[in-house]
């Protein structure tokens, strides 16, 4: 599956629907482009999951409804709740690892 770009228009949509692993990421932020490439490999390698990516300069509203503070933040929904968050750079290990707990 690819990873989406979301927008306020169309977060709740795109995360609205199975398991869900949502960034919250800004260009100019040194651990949300570290964090890229980490988001790339889950998205190949784990099916069941979707990975939808916000950029909350752009995206104030999405990003302030869930309180988002310190970038990146990712939240995993489930059928459209939230159900686990980390803030900062995780190695995919770990990723998986918190996804693995909501399927």
């Amino acid at each position: 599956m690819a990873i989406v770009n979301a927008s306020d228009q169309t977060f709740n949509t795109e995360t609205g629907e199975g398991l869900v692993l949502a960034d919250f990421w800004a260009p100019w932020c040194g651990p949300c482009k570290m964090i890229a490439p980490v988001l790339e490999e889950l998205d190949q390698e784990v099916e069941e999951v979707k990975v939808v990516k916000l950029d909350v300069d752009e995206n104030q509203e999405t990003a302030g409804k869930y309180g988002v503070m310190s970038i990146p933040t990712l939240l995993v929904f489930k059928d459209g709740q939230v159900v686990d968050q980390v803030v900062g750079f995780q190695p995919k290990e770990a990723l998986v690892e918190l996804l693995n707990k909501h399927k």
